[in-house]
């Protein structure tokens, strides 16, 4: 399945949130949201800084344990770049509705890592951070993503199809900050030191 725009982003798509952002890539179409800094629960407030919620939505159903993997992942790479020192005592609430995923992924005849959580992974950083950006909170840095899928015979390949995830002996995302600096190294699959050099 080839995807003939690979990806897409609209600011300020939803009205009553205070910065917005649709993005889509390799087939997944994502809705992101933030609200804050807003008034905080006492029992999550903290004194020095604001707590950050993330809420990741699947595109059917009722979120589960993919979900929460994904939900952790996005909170310690969004701290990195969010200036919470800023806002103490608030909340940054980010959600993440899918609306679309890719043809593939509902087939069932799939191995296990392609229905893993790492082919979303980016698109969900990517629409977090435009939502941020959308909402005039306060970074320290930006932060853009990539996912690698290393073929059978280790071959790297950058942005990788539904169908050469199926195929792939390993995948990867990473998360660079626009300092250069390693944010986020998340990879699924059988894979050597030598294949990860390359």
């Amino acid at each position: 399945m080839t995807f003939p725009n690979p990806s897409s982003a609209t600011l300020n798509t939803l009205h009553r949130a205070d910065g917005s952002a649709t993005y889509s890539q390799n087939g997944y179409t994502i809705i992101g949201a933030v609200n804050g800094p807003i008034e905080v629960q006492r029992r999550d407030e903290l004194p020095e800084e604001a707590a950050i919620e993330i809420n990741v939505r699947p595109a059917v159903g009722v979120g589960g344990v993919r979900e929460r993997h994904l939900e952790t992942l996005i909170h310690s790479t969004l701290h990195h770049i969010i200036l919470v020192q800023n806002h103490p005592r608030t909340l940054i609430q980010v959600t993440l509705q899918m609306t679309s995923n890719p043809e593939n992924e509902s087939t069932t005849s799939q191995p296990s890592h392609y229905s893993s959580t790492l082919p979303l992974l980016p698109s969900l950083l990517q629409t977090a951070l435009l939502a941020l950006l959308s909402a005039s909170i306060p970074l320290s840095m930006t932060l853009t993503t990539t996912i690698l899928a290393v073929s059978p015979s280790s071959k790297p390949i950058s942005d990788p199809s539904p169908t050469q995830l199926q195929e792939a002996a390993s995948i990867h995302v990473l998360a660079f900050s626009s300092h250069g600096e390693l944010l986020l190294a998340e990879s699924e699959g059988d894979f050597d030191i030598d294949t990860w050099e390359k």
